[in-house]
């Protein structure tokens, strides 16, 4: 059976005009603030790639933040889905779908609407899908080709928290909890709950201790 407009949790990323405008105001004001969140992204790609994570003064935090810009298309493009956010929870018109479109167009970045990252992301490359009703949590390290999103006939997403690591072409779907401090494998296919500090891995993916081999 097909959502109708009173279905709260039909808001897919062509069709997000059709969700109660309290299910989007209570969505985007979980957004962090813009500048707060770039910081805290920039601080967390610089520590991933061994560049240090301490900025000594407001100019240090912005002429690094610019560096990472013009060096990583992947930054680039997570600083355009932080705009995009922070816009639309402004109800600024128009802009939102352009600032989306050039995350997709320079690293092939592809977040949803209803999709909410913790300050702390490190997008190794581009080709990253996100989507549905899906929560992030802070210093969380996402690799290329990896898909975070629903399962059919379900629009709740995943609920990742801090410190996971999702491995290569990786995909993690349906409204499954990550814990804290998990890894995801590379090719993996999670399709139930990830506990703290575990690490899943295979088709469908299976629960072990330690870190992820691939």
């Amino acid at each position: 059976m097909n959502p109708t407009p009173a279905d709260p949790l039909h808001v897919n990323q062509s069709d997000s005009a059709v969700a109660p405008p309290d299910f989007w105001r209570d969505r985007r004001s979980l957004h962090p603030q813009f500048c707060a969140a770039v910081i805290a992204d920039a601080r967390c790609t610089m520590a991933y790639r061994g560049e240090g994570s301490q900025f000594r003064s407001r100019r240090h935090a912005a002429t690094q933040c610019l560096r990472l810009l013009l060096v990583s298309d992947a930054f680039f493009a997570q600083v355009c889905y932080r705009a995009k956010a922070r816009m639309q929870s402004l109800r600024v018109p128009f802009l939102p779908r352009v600032a989306h479109w050039l995350a997709m167009t320079s690293a092939q970045v592809c977040i949803g609407d209803p999709v909410v990252i913790a300050p702390g992301l490190y997008l190794l490359h581009g080709q990253v899908v996100i989507d549905g009703i899906t929560s992030i949590g802070p210093n969380v390290r996402i690799a290329p080709f990896v898909t975070i999103g629903l399962r059919d006939g379900d629009f709740e997403g995943p609920s990742i928290s801090a410190n996971v690591d999702i491995g290569t072409g990786a995909k993690v779907l349906g409204a499954v909890q990550v814990g804290k401090g998990a890894s995801i494998g590379a090719n993996a296919v999670v399709l139930t709950d990830v506990p703290a500090r575990t690490t899943a891995i295979g088709v469908p993916a299976r629960i072990h201790q330690g870190p992820a081999s691939a």
